[in-house]
């Protein structure tokens, strides 16, 4: 058998800095207990190494729990304004480790609803990063900025955006960093057609393209594709949904324990991994592919 790597696959940097982040908090903590805003990651493999380490999940209910020396890691979708100012208020050391990509998205929403647009984005609801980005765009309007903001998921919904007539003068496109590049140019379609003077802004990262073409590029070179990553992440189902369609043979799997059978009788497989898979994860599934079991 004969394994080939996607030539992009698993960790982006902004993923990789969040856990680099959390090991050096684990590893130097001399007081309080250490915790993530939420999960670091979407892969369960992940976090079940961090949490043997003593590493904990906060969620938004349990803000009041925290103590003077305890460390709260932001992870790289970010928090809403409130969120920060909350942890803040419990005396926690705060590590922001919230991607680039996602802070300027964030600033871009409160800047634009600020000059009155109808900021419009496109991504997943109830994903952490779209929480965050919302959560600055509402803050400004709570503060008296006179734009809107909107989340849409697809295309259908951007066909039924503004199907009152109440069609804004200004507005502005933006996307989640790891949304689909088909569905948001299929928006962005539809949108023009609804609103002469909108501002596109591809705010997907480019990881995402890359990752997407890279595993274009190994289908077409192999038999089978195993996605490797969590079945919660977002990033990691639109890679299996691509795989699907361009490959006779396609799984998602968690770990090399979740290999199908069918694969170890394939002559050539192709790997890829959401941008949450850590390394270790992709090169048990390599190894285990290779020794036939």
């Amino acid at each position: 058998m004969i394994v080939l790597r996607a030539e992009k696959m698993g960790f982006c940097a902004g993923v990789r800095r969040a856990v680099e982040l959390a090991d050096k908090a684990l590893t130097q903590n001399t007081e309080g207990q250490v915790y993530t805003f939420g999960p670091l990651i979407h892969n369960p493999v992940a976090l079940a190494e961090l949490a043997e380490r003593s590493l904990k999940i906060l969620d938004g209910s349990h803000i009041g729990d925290l103590k003077n020396g305890d460390t709260v890691l932001i992870r790289a979708h970010g928090v809403p304004p409130k969120t920060h100012h909350a942890l803040e208020s419990r005396g926690a050391k705060i590590l922001n480790a919230t991607c680039p990509l996602v802070t300027a998205s964030q600033k871009r929403a409160a800047d634009f609803v600020q000059k009155g647009f109808a900021v419009i984005l496109a991504g997943d609801k109830n994903h952490g990063e779209t929480t965050g980005i919302a959560g600055y765009a509402e803050e400004a309007i709570a503060h008296g900025a006179t734009g809107k903001f909107y989340l849409i998921q697809n295309s259908e919904e951007a066909r039924e955006l503004f199907s009152d007539g109440d069609v804004p003068q200004n507005a502005v496109l933006l996307s989640q960093t790891t949304f689909s590049i088909k569905e948001f140019d299929s928006i962005s379609a539809i949108l023009r057609q609804k609103i002469n003077s909108i501002q596109i802004i591809s705010t997907i990262c480019p990881a995402t393209h890359e990752r997407q073409d890279a595993l274009v590029d190994l289908c077409a070179q192999v038999d089978g594709v195993l996605v490797i990553g969590g079945k919660t992440s977002a990033n990691t189902g639109r890679l299996f949904a691509t795989a699907q369609k361009l490959c006779p043979h396609a799984a998602l799997i968690e770990t090399a324990s979740e290999i199908p059978a069918e694969f170890f009788a394939l002559e050539r497989v192709g790997l890829t991994a959401g941008a949450s898979t850590p390394d270790s994860v992709i090169d048990r599934v390599e190894s285990r592919l290779l020794n036939g079991c």
